[in-house]
């Protein structure tokens, strides 16, 4: 029987092991798209670990914080505190070109949510998750959105 908790870890594992260039050479909308899970289970785990949401009232929160408004706020909240390799990852992921753009996101918006995205499918990858922890709790003590 395949344990579903560690299967998607494992088999990323045994593509990259810890190969942090064979991952920088993944295309970033890859990444981007891998960061979008991760970086959206990551909020939402910490809403439902925080506050008693019906599960329409956890939706509607949980939309708000991974918008693309958001997370461009998001990435300018950590950006300081992003190493030289995180910052060209996320430089990558900005200058992608994703060939349509929500009907509903600013363009600009939009880049540096993929930026965003990016920087956390990268992370996500190499099985970093103290990192993600430490720059997810950055995002969320400087949350203006309150419940």
């Amino acid at each position: 029987m395949i344990n579903i908790e560690n299967f998607v870890e494992s088999e990323l594992f045994k593509k990259f092991g810890q190969n942090e260039n064979a991952v920088r050479q993944l295309n970033p909308l890859i990444l981007a798209s891998v960061g979008d899970a991760a970086y959206s289970l990551n909020i939402r785990a910490h809403i439902v670990a925080t506050h008693d949401l019906s599960p329409h009232m956890l939706h509607i929160y949980s939309a708000k914080l991974v918008c693309a408004s958001a997370q461009r706020k998001a990435y300018y909240l950590i950006e300081d505190m992003l190493t030289e390799e995180e910052k060209y990852i996320a430089k990558r992921g900005r200058n992608s070109h994703p060939g349509t753009v929500p009907k509903n996101a600013d363009i600009h918006d939009y880049r540096i949510a993929t930026a965003l995205e990016a920087l956390f499918g990268y992370l996500y990858i190499l099985n970093k998750h103290h990192r993600i922890n430490e720059l997810i709790a950055v995002i969320l003590e400087n949350d203006n959105e309150k419940i």
